[in-house]
């Protein structure tokens, strides 16, 4: 979990004090910086690991041996897009081909788990159901052979997972990317879905874990969503799962051409599509943080019926001296503030105030931020240079020898000691990226008043709502021509910035975020059965245990159950975290 995803997590726990939750969370490794203190709501914190690798110690016999290559084999067609021309469990030929190579048992066939349809058009008879039920068969197939076994960390790291993934991309209906794979390419991919899967050996899902809870709330797609979803598996714990930014987008993002092989690019891209389909298929609800996200979950399948849209919550009360103040910041001064990184494009930024500049000589910009990594630090260098070239050090005019009107600062120092003063030193906000999620600096600058210009990508025009200027990204001519309407005409800089307040005050506070999810909480549980008695300390039930529904004569358990309301509530668009937690919790 990253710092914001924590932060979330926790506001979101605290602020439902009258539940009580276990939180299960996914990392990178065993790493103690950023720990908060418990609230008395949480009754107990499991981590994982997803990096490095992790040794299980499991070592699977001659039968889980044969069925970890027949549902990994099946998996690896669904995923290469072979249909079922191709293999159509995996087993067989993975024990003839490798039996000696990798000890996988003796070189047979397993009962007829070789499937074919003869013709060149056989792949074409599978239908896109037909695909995801193969790969949940598969998916719950290895989930219950980990669970049965101890887990298949080593497995899913050996040649036959290799193997498969290579005889399934070498058939004549896979994927076309996916065909010209090279033996580095299936290691990544091997390696990409080892990780993705680690929860599969996870021990999670009994009664004294995610088994025993009321609902799941998986923070996160991906590998926290897969959490959730083995927890309905095995357990049919009801699943809710939100995404303010969506995983598959974030991995076309992160694995973009050029950048990534394109069979690899292809493979991982296939592989969590499936999953994203059967998570959105699989869950009870699903709440996207924005429309953005909401689109992305709908092309991959999910059911409008079952989507509520909950803006993430911001703390907003660090920013109200700002937001109620006069402003009294510099008529003249543009303030970018964010996390320095190319998808920034603070390139354009630069190039976009060469043109503030000619119409209005004394206007500044401030670039506060640091980098998050190595290709941040360079790309700020980059843009070090870059201001110096474009506004080289003036000897005359409105400012000192030696006073460049770009400045670049960082949250701390004398000049913005706190996130709000950085905001408050400017008269207009500029956000200019070429790629955005959900622009938490924007929503940031909002309740600061502040009139701001921002770049059309991701949710930026949803957040704005009309209270800002929004021009097209990469275009730095038109990013000049806003912001120096702005600085002309202090009237309307005012009263965009006061709506603005008002629309994030409204919308994008963490009170707004805390009901939201108190609501869907009840309207989830409201449609499950009770399963059990669970009684707190004092022989009180929790909160979750005994819904009213279930005293309620009639079959409300009965095939319709597990339906929920098509409309959408009204506080659902309007309710109010910011990045991407791997984590689930339990909720009671």
């Amino acid at each position: 979990m990253n710092g914001d995803a924590v932060l979330w997590c926790d506001r979101l726990v605290r602020g439902l004090a009258q539940h009580e939750f276990d939180v299960y969370a996914l990392g990178r490794g065993p790493r103690d910086d950023g720990l908060l203190p418990l609230p008395p709501q949480v009754g107990r914190v499991r981590t994982a690991p997803l990096w490095p690798a992790m040794d299980d110690g499991a070592a699977l016999g001659r039968r889980a041996r044969r069925r970890f290559a027949e549902c990994y084999g099946e998996l690896a067609a669904v995923v290469c897009g072979a249909g079922a021309g191709a293999v159509s469990a995996g087993a067989a030929v993975a024990g003839a081909a490798d039996a000696g190579a990798v000890g996988f048992g003796e070189a047979v066939g397993f009962g007829g788990a070789v499937g074919f349809r003869g013709g060149p058009d056989a792949a074409a008879e599978d239908t896109s159901d037909d695909l995801a039920d193969r790969f949940a068969s598969a998916l719950y197939g290895l989930a219950e052979l980990a669970r049965e076994t101890g887990g298949l960390d080593g497995a899913l790291r050996s040649d036959t997972a290799v193997r498969a993934l290579e005889r399934a991309c070498r058939t004549p209906h896979a994927l076309r990317a996916a065909r010209p794979a090279r033996v580095p390419d299936l290691l990544a991919v091997a390696a990409h879905l080892a990780r993705a899967l680690r929860p599969l050996s996870l021990d999670w899902y009994g009664d004294d874990g995610l088994g025993a809870v009321d609902l799941c709330h998986a923070t996160s797609g991906g590998p926290a969503a897969l959490a959730g979803l083995l927890a309905r598996h095995f357990s049919d714990v009801p699943l809710l799962v939100t995404e303010y930014g969506v995983h598959l987008r974030s991995h076309h993002l992160t694995h973009a051409p050029g950048t990534t092989a394109p069979a690899v690019r292809a493979l991982l891209g296939s592989f969590l599509g499936r999953l994203a389909a059967e998570v959105y298929r699989a869950a009870a609800l699903l709440t996207p943080g924005n429309a953005h996200a909401r689109r992305w979950q709908e092309r991959c399948g999910a059911d409008r019926g079952r989507i509520r849209t909950v803006y993430p919550g911001m703390a907003a009360d660090r920013f109200t001296e700002v937001g109620e103040a006069p402003d009294r910041s510099d008529p003249g001064t543009l303030v970018w503030v964010g996390r320095v990184e190319p998808a920034k494009d603070l390139v354009s930024l630069l190039h976009a105030f060469a043109g503030v500049r000619k119409e209005e000589p004394g206007a500044r910009l401030r670039i506060v931020g640091t980098p998050a990594d190595a290709e941040g630090a360079a790309y700020l260098g980059h843009c070090r240079a870059l201001a110096a070239q474009l506004f080289p050090d003036e000897a005359e005019g409105a400012h000192a020898v030696g006073d460049n009107p770009v400045s670049f600062e960082e949250i701390g120092a004398p000049q913005a000691p706190t996130l709000a003063d950085a905001y408050a030193a400017g008269a207009v906000v500029v956000l200019s990226s070429v790629v955005e999620g959900f622009p938490v600096s924007l929503v940031e600058a909002m309740l600061c008043g502040r009139s701001t210009v921002s770049t059309d990508v991701g949710a930026v025009v949803e957040v704005i709502g009309g209270t800002g200027l929004v021009v097209p990204p990469r275009n730095p001519r038109a990013l000049a021509e806003a912001c120096v309407a702005l600085l002309r005409d202090p009237g309307r800089r005012e009263r965009l910035g006061a709506a603005a307040r008002a629309r994030a005050l409204e919308l994008f506070t963490v009170e707004q975020n805390i009901a939201a999810f108190h609501a869907l909480y009840l309207e989830v549980v409201s449609h499950c059965p009770v399963r059990r008695v669970v009684l707190d300390a004092s022989g009180e039930p929790l909160p979750f245990a005994a819904p009213a529904e279930s005293h309620v004569p009639g079959r409300w358990t009965g095939p319709t159950a597990g339906v929920l309301p098509r409309a959408m509530p009204a506080w659902a668009t309007d309710a109010p975290v910011a990045a991407t937690p791997l984590a689930t919790e339990g909720v009671r």
